[in-house]
């Protein structure tokens, strides 16, 4: 989120802000750094919580999001992997509603 805010105040800060589209897309970026900001810790301790049970060991979770990802990569992990499934739709859901909340697929799976 602080990314994306960055980038949109440089770029608003140039002595001419760009054409209508660019600012559409400045406004869009602003309100997916909005609800990242807005997002409830809850849901990133739900997520670590279930990427630790998966890899056996705690950690931060870009770090434990990295080692899932190595052990997917590798063929030690895939969807027959007790709880992996799971783990990779929730979070799948849970980063559509930070970048596409309106997605109708995901506003019929939510609703």
């Amino acid at each position: 989120a602080l990314d994306i805010i960055a980038v949109v105040m440089e770029f608003l800060q140039r002595p001419e802000p760009g054409t209508a589209f660019e600012r559409r897309v400045a406004a869009a970026a602003l309100a997916i750094a909005h609800r990242e900001l807005a997002l409830d810790p809850a849901d990133a301790d739900a997520e670590r919580a279930r990427l630790a049970a998966l890899l056996g060991r705690d950690g931060e979770l870009g770090e434990l999001t990295a080692a899932l990802a190595t052990r997917i990569a590798s063929g030690n992990m895939d969807l027959a992997t007790p709880g992996l499934a799971d783990h990779l739709w929730r979070t799948t859901l849970a980063k559509v509603a930070v970048d596409q909340p309106s997605f109708p697929l995901y506003r019929r799976l939510t609703d």
